[in-house]
């Protein structure tokens, strides 16, 4: 079984700055692509980052695309949302997810995941 939890969310003015974090439990996280999605009340899940399981290829949702940046930590089973400038629009539960093969998904697409952690909220004021 494996355990993600997240980190990192709370209250922001518009224009600034979080770092989400989802620590991952098992041997087995830099063996499988990951992602970070985001659900608003009433809106649909989006996918909005993703990274396969070297790091190597990434791929982000329009919506967050120069703005956001994913990354990990393999040594420390840790996967990271870097957010800057951040918008009102932006405010959702942030949930990261695990693939079940190691490549990163194109967030226009379907991404099926096997395990997702309890989300962390994030609220941008304007």
């Amino acid at each position: 079984q494996v355990q993600l939890v997240e980190s990192g969310g709370g209250l922001v003015q518009a224009g600034g700055s979080l770092r989400l974090s989802c620590s991952a439990s098992g041997r087995t996280f830099s063996s499988y692509g990951m992602g970070w999605f985001r659900q608003a009340p009433g809106k649909e899940r989006e996918f909005i980052a993703t990274i396969s399981s070297s790091g190597g290829s990434t791929n982000y949702g329009d919506s967050v695309k120069g703005r956001f940046t994913i990354s990990r930590d393999n040594a420390n089973n840790t996967l990271y949302l870097q957010m800057n400038s951040l918008k009102p629009e932006d405010t959702a539960v942030y949930y990261c997810a695990r693939f079940g093969h190691p490549r990163s998904c194109d967030s226009r697409l379907p991404c099926p995941y096997d395990y997702r952690g309890q989300g962390t909220q994030v609220t941008v004021s304007s």
